[in-house]
């Protein structure tokens, strides 16, 4: 699957897990310009996840909108690996317990 990241500037971690959790290609928007606003989102996209602590509401109700309407499954998590693993199980299908793997970060 590949996963569309909005938000933050350094997701190495978060790129880590994701590719652990099954996720080939993974795409990031940083969302620092206010230009960000003027994209569409990629065609073969299979998620989005947005970085809640780092997107201004404009550009969180403008791609959500977007992914609903291309039937896109969206994620929205704060910039923590165990946050974005327990709302990628609950997206997907699996619940996160308390022993998530990624909670020790």
């Amino acid at each position: 699957m590949s996963v569309l990241v909005i938000g933050g500037d350094e997701i190495t971690s978060i790129r880590a897990v994701l590719k652990n959790l099954g996720c080939k290609k993974i795409t990031h928007w940083n969302a620092r310009k206010e230009s960000i606003n003027h994209k569409d989102l990629p065609q073969n996209i299979g998620c989005l996840v947005m970085l809640t602590n780092f997107l201004n509401h404009n550009t969180m109700r403008k791609f959500r909108s977007d992914a609903k309407k291309k039937e896109i499954p969206v994620i929205c998590t704060k910039r923590s690996v165990s946050c974005l693993y327990c709302e990628f199980m609950k997206t997907f299908g699996e619940n996160c317990t308390q022993n998530c793997p990624y909670n020790s970060f």
